[in-house]
């Protein structure tokens, strides 16, 4: 009698790119990424990174970017969903971190939902490597008691959105770093908005395009974000980060120059 082999369980593997550098990609990373048959690969993901894949997976293109046309995230869902179950490894490859507005919680509810399994592969989050990248600590004692990682694009369908003003009173008291992800499109309002909780003079720091060559940064107060953000043309994809961990930037800044807000680069 001629025994069967039991059927493998379809796989899918989520993996966080990091920002950008390939050289912040875990080794548990790589591993996965060279590994894999199929990715299906985020619009963040740099091409350094997919220089990890073998030669002969098939690399497909599913770019997700705030205000920008997108691939439907149903089709995505489907699409891993038809690969795992086909016998291939599935690696669905995420800018920054698949748990940090990656939308991967999503998806793998979705995934085991079907008998799908998943394993999920950390990366190194925009927010934080932005902040490091400058020399600054998010969470300085000296100046802050935690910190808050939020978004500024929220779902269509959500009628509540973040409640800025309550957040910024509570940032205030708290001393809490904000990490603000996808909010260049709407800087004015949430200047306006945090305003109404926080000093004007509080420090922010915009990075874009965190850890690659084209990184760039300003450094400025809350009460002259918006102004800034339009002088030096900063756009997406950056992160906003609002708190007095850049004071010392700021004043280092305000000596090295006439007017206290000139950029950095």
């Amino acid at each position: 009698m001629t025994l069967s082999r039991p059927t493998p369980i379809p796989h899918v593997t989520l993996v966080g790119a990091g920002p950008g550098d390939p050289e912040l990609l875990t080794l548990k990373a790589v591993k996965a990424i060279a590994a894999a048959t199929v990715l299906l690969v985020d619009d963040l993901v740099s091409d350094a990174v997919l220089a990890y894949a073998a030669p002969t997976a098939r690399i497909v293109h599913v770019g997700k970017r705030g205000g920008c046309r997108s691939t439907p995230q149903a089709f995505i869902e489907k699409l891993m969903l038809q690969e795992a179950k086909a016998g291939e490894n599935v690696v669905r490859l995420k800018g920054g971190d698949p748990f940090i507005f990656g939308r991967g919680g999503e998806e793998l509810e979705h995934l085991q939902a079907q008998g799908v399994g998943v394993t999920v592969v950390n990366g190194i989050t925009a927010g934080l490597a932005g902040v490091t990248s400058l020399g600054v600590s998010l969470t300085h004692r000296e100046h802050a008691h935690g910190v808050l990682f939020i978004t500024g694009h929220t779902k269509k369908d959500d009628a509540n959105g973040v409640d800025w003003v309550g957040l910024a009173h509570t940032a205030a008291q708290a001393k809490l770093t904000l990490v603000i992800y996808m909010g260049m499109s709407g800087a004015a309002q949430l200047q306006d908005a945090l305003l109404q909780g926080l000093d004007a003079h509080t420090p922010v720091a915009v990075v874009q395009h965190v850890s690659l060559p084209t990184q760039r940064h300003v450094v400025c107060t809350l009460g002259h974000l918006h102004d800034t953000v339009v002088r030096e043309g900063m756009g997406s994809p950056s992160v906003i980060v609002v708190g007095d961990v850049f004071k010392g930037m700021l004043e280092m800044q305000a000596t090295q120059a006439e007017t206290p807000l000139q950029a950095s680069r």
